[in-house]
């Protein structure tokens, strides 16, 4: 359990490392800016037809008597809603980020330089950064798309349906989103997707300990755009960890490890 309050506290120190970066914060700002207005048109227009929506996918339920069309339909419409936000939660992060990629990979570099230790840089042109961000975005998006039609079916279990499945849901949202924030530096550090994930199911309660308490600040309107600078620094901070050679001893403030023979040049502790 205590790797739950580790992964708190790297989303703590990324806010406070932006907090004392006034400039990096607001350049982190603007790609957040861009991504909520496409976003709140997108719900924008989801609120205006909803209704038409529901009505057009349940014609069987034409001839039914009040009060069951309208419970149907407002659950219908209510859990539309729901499984909309759901993606919005994921979707926001993997859609800025891929807007901001020379924003954040500036800023992600910006933290490892001031934490001391190398300073991994891809190599590669912005146009394949871009493309490998973009094929491993839709990767993610596709699992999350299966789990959230999933808990989407599950939600309508009586009880289970309104206690187990939203509290997973969260889990799974978490998961994914600290894996999207990651990625900015485990990218540059030739980590790849399959890898990536490898890493973060081995400290599953430290990336949820990350990404559920963000998920759900990302709930918050607004919110958001305000909190991606940060986040992107503390997974930044919990990247460098996860990738150290002595693991858990790097965040007790140990001293780092000599690197083992033919070991990845990515492997480094915080000095």
């Amino acid at each position: 359990m205590r790797d739950l309050g580790v992964g708190f506290g790297y989303l703590m120190k990324g806010q406070r490392w932006v907090g004392g970066h006034g400039r990096w914060f607001g350049f982190g700002l603007l790609p957040g800016l861009v991504t909520l207005v496409l976003y709140a048109a997108a719900f924008a227009g989801l609120a205006w037809g909803a209704d038409d929506l529901v009505a057009w996918a349940t014609p069987f339920a034409d001839d039914w008597s009040s009060p069951w069309q309208g419970f149907l339909r407002g659950t219908l419409t209510a859990l539309s809603f729901a499984f909309g936000l759901f993606l919005a939660v994921i979707t926001f992060t993997a859609v800025t980020l891929l807007v901001g990629q020379p924003f954040y990979e500036s800023l992600s570099e910006h933290v490892d330089r001031t934490e001391g230790g190398e300073v991994p840089t891809s190599g590669l042109p912005l146009w394949r950064e871009l493309w490998i961000s973009a094929r491993d975005s839709v990767r993610i998006l596709l699992r999350v798309a299966f789990y959230g039609v999933l808990l989407f079916v599950c939600g309508f279990i009586p009880v289970i349906g309104q206690t187990v499945v939203p509290v997973v849901g969260f889990c799974v949202s978490g998961f994914f989103l600290t894996e999207e924030l990651t990625a900015v530096a485990l990218q540059r550090r030739g980590i790849e997707l399959k890898e990536r994930l490898g890493l973060l199911r081995g400290r599953r309660l430290l990336t949820l300990g990350f990404g559920v308490p963000l998920t759900l600040a990302f709930l918050v309107p607004f919110l958001a755009v305000f909190l991606m600078p940060g986040a992107v620094a503390g997974a930044t901070l919990m990247a460098r960890d996860l990738v150290s050679p002595r693991g858990e001893d790097d965040t007790a403030g140990a001293a780092p490890a000599a690197p083992a023979p033919g070991q990845p040049p990515y492997g480094f502790t915080k000095s």
